[in-house]
């Protein structure tokens, strides 16, 4: 299969290397020459590093590279490949462009993804003239390694695109979850509680950053919010926060911390430049959590236990959780098998929710929601469910 890449960045870049390793054939395109420089680079250093490791031989790195070609137009893209995966700017009316140029120029059957972590599927499709071949390959960062990708349906797409879709995520030796086109998907709605309540905690004063990543690292997730919004980026975490805020409507329980946004304007991003929640020295290694502007001592609020702070956070998760399924986003298997391999965590949702009981999940919500308001709002799907 011939694999068209649109997009250069680090996801462009992760995509493209994972074809090849899976022995396609791949076309490198982005408007800016030197981003095509150095999403090359890094395809090659992440093949070098496979053969450091042993996971690969120098011939077999020699031929991927022999398969990894550069278009010089979106139209010489177009022309050649059977799937075309797009991996620009979250920009709505970019990434629409870009497909109305790969629709016209591109053979029917040819399939047409895009890599959108936030923006419509269904939207991308309208500027297409066949929005039965547009889905959504979401893959997850670092690409080559993170093994999800969730196959996304628009309101337009064939089921025989989806399918196409997940012979080619599997081919990729990757997961792939099917799921409907809404706000999120799966991984970012349903995991949107991981950084928001650990943030809300911070603002009203009722635990400290390291407070809570020890709590939730002591649960048995990988890694604490505080330190995994760091690792992504805050910008990065800031500006989906943002999109689903904005997608949702305003709903409360997606509103972005006034903390977060304040490190974002004023240039701290995490690990990427020195200092986000923690301050981190040359090597990237973290030291003390930074200061952060919070709310005055007198005005905090009694502070947390450590089991306070994870069955909050779990809560919240399992409840969007319900949402999502209550609304068909995806199947609760399939969402507890997105979790845990897209977010590394433990256990998925709902198979939380029944290892503490669903009566005892209701009344844990219920009590969150006397005490924080109507963002714990037990789900409608929660209350069916654990009614019946």
């Amino acid at each position: 299969m011939i694999v068209g890449v649109v997009g250069c960045g680090t996801m462009g870049a992760g995509i493209a290397q994972a074809s090849l390793q899976a022995g396609h054939e791949v076309v490198l395109y982005d408007v800016d020459e030197a981003a095509v420089a150095r999403g090359r680079e890094r395809i090659e250093a992440g093949l070098a590093r496979l053969v450091e490791k042993g996971r690969l031989d120098d011939s077999g790195r020699t031929d991927a590279l022999a398969r990894l070609r550069v278009a010089v137009t979106l139209a010489e893209v177009a022309q050649e490949a059977d799937l075309v995966v797009e991996a620009a700017l979250e920009d709505l009316g970019l990434k629409q462009r870009i497909f109305e140029a790969l629709d016209e120029g591109s053979r029917p059957d040819a399939l047409l993804a895009t890599n959108t972590s936030a923006l419509s599927v269904t939207s991308i499709a309208e500027a297409t003239k066949r929005p039965a071949r547009v889905l959504g390959l979401h893959f997850f960062n670092p690409a080559p390694v993170m093994p999800l990708v969730e196959v996304v349906a628009g309101e337009g797409t064939d089921r025989r695109a989806i399918e196409a879709g997940m012979a080619f995520a599997e081919g990729l030796g990757k997961t792939g979850i099917p799921c409907r086109d809404s706000p999120g998907f799966i991984v970012n709605r349903v995991n949107r509680p991981f950084t928001l309540e650990a943030l809300r905690m911070l603002e009203a004063g009722e635990a400290a950053v390291a407070e809570v990543d020890a709590a939730i690292e002591g649960a048995g997730y990988p890694m604490g919010p505080f330190r995994l919004m760091d690792l992504v980026g805050l910008d990065v975490n800031f500006a989906v926060a943002r999109a689903l805020h904005e997608a949702f409507r305003g709903a409360e329980r997606f509103r972005p911390s006034p903390i977060q946004q304040s490190l974002v304007e004023e240039g701290w991003l995490g690990r990427k430049t020195g200092r986000g929640f923690y301050v981190y020295d040359a090597s990237g290694k973290a030291g003390g959590s930074a200061e952060l502007r919070t709310v005055p001592e007198e005005s905090a609020r009694r502070p947390l236990r450590r089991e306070e702070i994870v069955e909050r956070i779990e809560l919240a998760i399992v409840n969007e959780a319900y949402h999502a399924a209550g609304q068909q986003v995806a199947t609760p298997p399939d969402i507890d098998r997105a979790m845990k391999l897209g977010a590394n965590h433990p256990h998925g949702p709902f198979e939380r929710a029944a290892a503490v009981g669903l009566r005892d999940v209701v009344e844990g919500l219920q009590r969150l929601q006397r005490r924080h308001g109507d963002r714990f709002a037990v789900a409608p799907a929660l209350w069916q469910t654990a009614t019946i």
